[in-house]
């Protein structure tokens, strides 16, 4: 049976560099948040490992909840968002980090924290895994970034490529023979 790592070009982020980086991350939350009992809530699907990974170096009190939001199709981006089913008064007067696998317009998390904001949070931030600043749409400015990127499509650690290679341990390029176009 053939590995999906067969099908990787290149390693852009190592497994080890992510989970270093968890740790500074979670640092930095801990220096912000540790009195404040924030709400995470995990964009699902492509953010559930680096939330896992969060996890692991975020010691104080917290609730995590789960959202999804769509916006992709494929390699491409729809345009528009479509959140499904949230109870909205969990985050009323709250402190809320949005965590993302990856910002590429920024016109879906944009979008996400416009309509949280709207529903009365006490503050909002957004978490993300990577950051492709060259497609930038919109004024965004996360607070808490992993790691920046160049404009190349991403697979690994919770990005996919139609729904496979999310269990990758790394975030890689995929070969190009492999991408349907």
């Amino acid at each position: 049976m053939r590995s999906i790592e067969e099908d990787v070009l290149k390693v852009l982020i190592t497994k080890e560099e992510i989970d270093e980086r968890c740790a500074e991350l979670a640092e930095q939350l801990h220096r912000d948040y540790q009195d404040e009992n924030p709400i995470f809530l995990c964009i699902l699907k492509g953010a559930m490992p680096f939330m896992a990974k969060m996890l692991d170096h975020l010691k104080f009190k917290m609730q995590i909840e789960c959202i999804r939001v769509k916006s992709y199709d494929g390699m491409n981006s729809t345009g528009s968002v479509k959140i499904d089913d949230f109870n909205f008064d969990l985050i009323k007067d709250r402190h809320v980090i949005l965590v993302e696998d990856i910002i590429d317009t920024g016109l879906t998390m944009k979008k996400t924290s416009d309509l949280f904001k709207e529903k009365g949070v006490k503050s909002l931030e957004i978490l993300a895994l990577l950051n492709k600043p060259v497609l930038n749409k919109v004024p965004l400015n996360p607070k808490y970034i992993g790691f920046e990127i160049p404009n190349e499509f991403v697979i690994g650690f919770g990005l996919d490529y139609d729904e496979q290679y999310r269990n990758l341990p790394y975030v890689g390029v995929l070969k190009p023979e492999v991408v349907k176009h």
